[in-house]
């Protein structure tokens, strides 16, 4: 009886805790791929199982690869079957040469429990978080009576972002901090829209009621100094400067592209408008100047001028970095390692590069010094007859013809640039984008096109009167298509002469005769070759008139920028892939396509940059407007909410706020229109921005990095907005926009130029005194001190200024000319006769925007006491101590050096 008492009461313990054993499973979630399993596979397996390298033939960079067979016959992963999986057995493996990770430390237990428990259910492959579409999110409802900071939410609740914010806060038991203060949050918000602090003025009505928040953020942003703060960010992200880099680095002339982003952001471009004039804006139809100007975006990459380079192996430099650059940009995706094999942790395959590659391969930007093609600016004057050429060709010859002679004359496309030029006897090639030839030389243009015209253009420089041109078809032997004489002409020259009409593509045979030179003497420098459509309209009255208008526009000189210009299909290059991402190895054949593993392609996007950019800003794309909304975040608190600004690929951090980031990307696309002020207007509008950026040491302790927002944004100020708000507090500032790079105050000795006799020379007047994001950029020698607050030479795209703090910068703070007469005039400005107190403490105020507290005013009257009697004891150094000053004194001298303390301090070089 006993016996079968036990065994009930076994078998009903049996049933008890299999019900608790299955419940246990059932309330257990499903692991989650993307962020339980990619995490371990990415810092533990794939480097050895992955893009780079498939040891045993095992790769887990992608689904097909992870469960198809191995080297040994069967595959390492069994779905629904852990212990059958080789890849579990191989964790649990005590030896050494067996286990895996190979001479690696061992997995975890939690780590083996979780790819355990994964493949027993299913092996779900998953998707990474950034590459699947923003799905609607819902805005929490935060009960405020039972948050963890009721006494302070309602306050601090101003719109729905705050509302994520507070519920992640009550998940760790925080409570946001107060409002800062007016004048705190009035300076803040200034530095954040506009790059500087509010005048007196605008504080003065903010301060007394006057002007809500709301309408000081909407004064802010309607000011013109918005597009210059927000366009130095962009620019860092154009690679934009005002050389070209390299061992040359000689100055190029590309500032109208930076004017055209300062503009655009004041009259907020839409983003996606934005996006594709950037990227494409030559594509459009019927382009405006300013969409053209706009495609040099891609024209501040470096451009090689040393001789002997191969001018190939740079244009296709080029090309890589504008691919490259698109994606850091655009998709916050490092794309440069697929070069050379499928990237090692994000799902993007060798061969999707270079059909990416094919969309930026057919520009028609070659690595020449000249930097064609070039928009040309015409005077008023000039430009009228340029539009009587165009005119007249839309008369007489309709919108395709009119369409040709407009972008000839806007920018020389398309050309023969005389560096393809093949074959090259009795002559050579002279490294400055001619060639040169002699008497009985010759050379070819690789099938080429003459359009059916009746006319050849060159662009040359002849040395000699009576030199005979020949042109054939294919080789010498082939038939003269045209025969003319040139004369001496000492400047480059473009001139037309008559041809035979031929409407078929193939090799163009040129060759020079001049039987009374010397038989080694350069004949003439041949730069380009050119087939333009006849000029419509021959016969007609006023024909010759606008022939002659042609010659005159073309050979004007013109102020320029680079652009980008597409080719024709008759000049449409190849695109291969690159055997190990070696540009001299080239395989298989590609044409433009776009990684599977995004947003599909839209069939009716043309296959050039223009469809890339479309497929880029297409809503469905997954990772553009996060892109956008998480570094617009970085630029406004420091860190993006996707931290790793740079990469929101799987290697990426999470996001702090997941469910927030594609909110305000969908709001973003949908609701604001792509539009940057509205959603920077959003971020500045809520409690979250508002809050008082103070800590305290428990705080601190629970988020050392801000990262749930309990405090407001509290970082140094960028290398520019350092030196403007150093004039700006001095009454310095120069409110005047736009133009070419200037040159303020800089060491001597700094800028030495090896191959041109270019000079620093200092800017005067009230250029001396105008915004760092006009300040001259070289790329070998950029300006010192913003170098020294971690600007950078914007060789490359720079996504995230590195942000340190080193003696250096004090250097530049305390004896840079720039900040000593910044000083100067704000001590001079706020000086009060016979009342230091007062002229310290406005100081202060002007600089800080806070009043002066006791110690501090007593701590810097200690230091003016202490200058005041160096200077007593020697009249001549507060002389050349004030050299702005024409009648200096002693006072002056030691208030200045009181108010270059005042601009050292953590409140004047932070934004707080």
């Amino acid at each position: 009886m006993k016996k079968k008492s036990l065994h009930n009461c076994l078998k009903y313990l049996s049933m008890v805790m299999s019900v608790v054993l299955f419940n246990a499973c059932q309330s257990s979630p499903p692991v989650d791929f993307s962020t339980q399993i990619k995490p371990i596979l990415n810092n533990k397996c794939i480097t050895c199982h992955g893009g780079v390298k498939k040891s045993g033939g095992f790769s887990l960079l992608f689904e097909n690869e992870a469960f198809a067979k191995t080297e040994s016959g069967v595959a390492a992963i069994i779905p629904g079957n852990a212990a059958g999986s080789e890849m579990i057995k191989r964790l649990h493996e005590e030896d050494p040469e067996l286990r895996m990770p190979y001479e690696k430390p061992r997995l975890t237990d939690e780590e083996i429990e979780l790819l355990t428990r994964w493949i027993d259910e299913g092996a779900k492959w998953g998707q990474h978080w950034a590459y699947s579409l923003p799905q609607k999110v819902e805005v929490p409802k935060v009960n405020m009576e039972a948050s963890f900071a009721s006494e302070s939410a309602s306050s601090f609740v101003k719109n729905d972002i705050d509302r994520f914010i507070l519920s992640r806060l009550n998940e760790k038991e925080l409570q946001p901090n107060p409002s800062a203060e007016k004048n705190i949050i009035a300076r803040r918000l200034s530095l954040d829209i506009v790059g500087l602090p509010p005048s007196q003025k605008l504080l003065n009505r903010f301060e007394s009621g006057d002007l809500s928040y709301e309408g000081l953020v909407d004064t802010l942003l309607n000011k013109k100094t918005y597009g210059e703060k927000w366009a130095t960010w962009w620019l860092d992200l154009a690679r934009y400067a005002d050389s070209k880099g390299y061992e040359k680095d000689l100055e190029r002339s590309i500032w109208r592209y930076r004017d055209w982003v300062i503009e655009a952001f004041n009259r907020d471009l839409p983003y996606h408008q934005f996006t594709i004039e950037q990227l494409a804006g030559d594509l459009l139809p019927d382009p405006s100047p300013d969409q053209l100007i706009a495609t040099a975006f891609h024209r501040n990459t470096m451009n090689n001028d040393e001789g002997g380079t191969d001018d190939e192996e740079y244009r296709v430099a080029t090309v890589i970095d504008r691919l490259n650059t698109t994606f850091e940009v655009w998709q916050s995706t490092t794309m440069g390692c697929v070069q050379c094999h499928s990237h090692p942790y994000d799902p993007f395959k060798y061969e999707e590069y270079y059909k990416l590659m094919a969309f930026f391969n057919n520009s028609r930007d070659e690595d020449t010094p000249g930097e064609s093609p070039v928009l040309k600016f015409y005077t008023p004057e000039q430009q009228q007859k340029v539009d009587r050429v165009i005119n007249w060709a839309k008369t007489h010859g309709g919108e395709a013809q009119a369409r040709t002679y407009k972008n000839f004359l806007q920018f020389i496309e398309p050309v023969y640039k005389s560096h393809f030029f093949k074959e090259i006897n009795n002559g050579s090639y002279d490294d400055h984008a001619s060639v040169v030839l002699w008497d009985k030389g010759n050379c070819i243009i690789e099938n080429g096109y003459t359009n059916n015209a009746g006319y050849v253009y060159l662009n040359y420089r002849s040395h000699y009167d009576g030199t005979k041109m020949i042109i054939r078809e294919k080789n010498a032997q082939g038939p003269i298509i045209g025969e003319f004489t040139i004369n001496k002409q000492k400047q480059n020259t473009t001139a037309r002469f008559p041809i035979k009409k031929i409407d078929r593509q193939g090799d163009i045979y040129i060759e020079t005769h001049n039987a009374n030179t010397k038989k080694e003497a350069n004949l003439m420098n041949l730069y380009w070759v050119a087939f333009l459509p006849d000029l419509p309209g021959e016969g007609q009255n006023g024909y010759k008139e606008i022939g002659t208008n042609l010659m005159e526009a073309l050979n004007v000189k013109t102020p320029t920028v680079p652009i980008m210009v597409e080719n024709p299909d008759y000049m449409k290059r190849t695109t291969q892939v690159f055997d190990r991402g070696s540009w001299m190895s080239k395989t298989d054949t590609v044409e433009p396509g776009t990684p599977e593993s995004l947003n599909a392609w839209n069939t009716d996007w043309p296959s050039n940059r223009l469809g890339l950019a479309q497929w880029i800003v297409d809503k469905k794309n997954p990772l553009t407007a996060r892109t956008l909304v998480n570094r617009i975040w970085h630029q406004i608190y420091g860190r993006g909410l996707v931290s790793t600004v740079e990469d929101i690929g799987s290697q990426s951090d999470a996001p702090s706020h997941p469910a927030m980031l594609d909110w305000l990307s969908l709001r973003f696309m949908n609701e604001h229109n792509w539009s940057m002020k509205k959603l920077i207007k959003e971020i500045v509008m809520s409690g979250t921005y508002r809050q008082s950026s103070e800590s305290n040491p428990e705080m601190y302790e629970i988020d050392p990095e801000n990262e749930l927002y309990a405090r407001g944004p509290r970082m140094r100020l960028g290398a520019e907005q350092i030196r403007d708000q150093a004039l700006a507090v001095s009454n310095l500032l120069s409110s005047k926009m736009n133009g070419p790079g200037l040159m303020p105050p800089q060491p001597d000795g700094v800028w030495q130029t090896v191959y041109s006799d270019a000079q620093w020379i200092e800017s005067k007047g009230e250029d001396r005194y105008r915004r760092g994001i006009y300040t001259f950029l070289k790329r070998t020698s950029p300006y010192p001190s913003f170098l020294t607050f971690d600007a950078g030479s914007r060789e490359v795209a720079t996504i995230r200024r590195t942000v340190t703090n080193t003696p250096l910068q004090a250097l530049v703070t305390l004896n840079d000319p720039v900040y000593l007469e910044t000083a100067y005039h704000l001590a001079k400005n706020n000086y009060r006769e016979n009342d230091i107190d007062q002229s310290i403490a406005l100081s202060y105020k002007r600089a800080t925007f806070k009043e002066i507290s006791p110690n501090r005013l007593e701590a810097l009257k200690t230091l003016y006491r202490t200058s005041l009697a160096e200077f007593n004891k020697n009249s001549k150094a507060y002389e050349l101590f004030l050299q702005f000053e024409e009648k200096p004194t002693a006072e002056l001298g030691a208030l200045t050096i009181v108010a270059n303390a005042i601009m050292n301090l953590d409140e004047f070089l932070t934004k707080v």
